[in-house]
């Protein structure tokens, strides 16, 4: 009997892409895909977890920016990699979102991927130019009804979380105003600062520095609960939009089919990799949140995201081409 559970153990190891007699995996260098260029929440997170997966897995981590295509090119190639645990990809929000506002999007975000693990959430925070004469969320709804539609709300363009998250905000809000949308956060909140706007959806570590200056205001945060980004702040969803979330993430996938041993010690090394003090307080300080959940609650997450965010990309009738 012991014999034959013995044997049942090498055969599944002998199963796992990469193990053989005498052989483990890792037993080359590993490439993580980031779907960004160098700098930035994606970038530095990688780089953060690059040193302990080095040393955790015996082999050095090769990070290999691929950005453009709101992280399709990225998407893409970790999805027709080889699925033998050695090409992993960091994603960003858009791998579940891009379907619902491209045409012809080449990988399915549930089919095609392993999560492996989400490695950090990025709330929005609403902020407006100071003059808007609101304190609350309830109260920018009344400033937006009484403008009749001439409230003007920027965005980092087209499709990103900021512009997601005002569409959701007028659609549960029952409100109408005016998009504009810029390229990218640093311009957007530059023209609300400016009184070009009136309102913004920035992420919280542009937003921070700029409401402690006084030269926006902020209302509410986008995550579902009160964030340690900013605490004393409240939700939207606390402030009169129950179920109202809307939060930039990142997280590890591997190609579909990747060996669950191998994904499950993938998971492990990131997971602990998050919990060192020293990379926690350093993603705290960008004003990111560190996750790092289980294969299964990532994959059920990603899943939800991809539901959620096509019925209101239908319901704006937000098309990008």
């Amino acid at each position: 009997m012991i014999n034959k559970w013995i044997a049942a153990i090498l055969g599944g190891l002998l199963l796992v892409p990469g193990l053989s007699q005498g052989q483990a995996y890792p037993d080359k260098p590993v490439r993580m895909i980031v779907a960004v260029p160098p700098g930035g929440p994606a970038d530095t997170l990688a780089r953060l977890v690059g040193p302990h997966l080095n040393t955790a897995l015996g082999q050095t981590v090769v990070i290999d920016n691929r950005p453009g295509a709101n992280g399709g090119i990225a998407y893409d190639m970790a999805a027709r990699a080889v699925p033998d645990g050695y090409t992993f990809v960091l994603v960003a929000a858009g791998v579940a979102i891009n379907p619902s506002l491209y045409r012809n999007v080449p990988y399915d975000p549930i089919k095609d991927f392993a999560p492996i693990t989400q490695g950090i959430s990025v709330p929005n925070i609403l902020v407006v130019h100071p003059s808007v004469a609101a304190k609350s969320v309830p109260e920018l709804v009344s400033v937006i009804k009484a403008k009749q539609g001439g409230f003007v709300f920027a965005s980092a363009g087209n499709g990103t979380s900021g512009h997601l998250a005002l569409e959701l905000f007028r659609l549960t809000s029952a409100t109408q105003f005016v998009h504009v949308p810029y390229k990218g956060g640093a311009p957007a909140l530059q023209e609300t600062i400016a009184g070009q706007t009136q309102a913004l959806f920035s992420i919280a570590l542009a937003a921070t520095p700029q409401v402690k200056a006084g030269k926006v205001r902020a209302l509410a945060i986008t995550s579902a609960k009160r964030s340690p980004v900013a605490p004393d702040l409240p939700t939207v969803a606390e402030s009169g939009y129950p179920g109202f979330e809307v939060i930039g993430w990142f997280g590890w996938l591997a190609p579909a089919k990747t060996n669950k041993a191998i994904v499950d010690r993938l998971n492990r090394e990131l997971v602990k990799s998050l919990a060192i003090p020293e990379v926690k307080d350093r993603l705290l300080s960008m004003a990111t949140v560190p996750v790092g959940d289980k294969p299964e609650e990532f994959a059920r997450f990603i899943r939800s995201e991809h539901e959620k965010w096509a019925k209101v990309i239908k319901a704006a009738k937000i098309e990008i081409q």
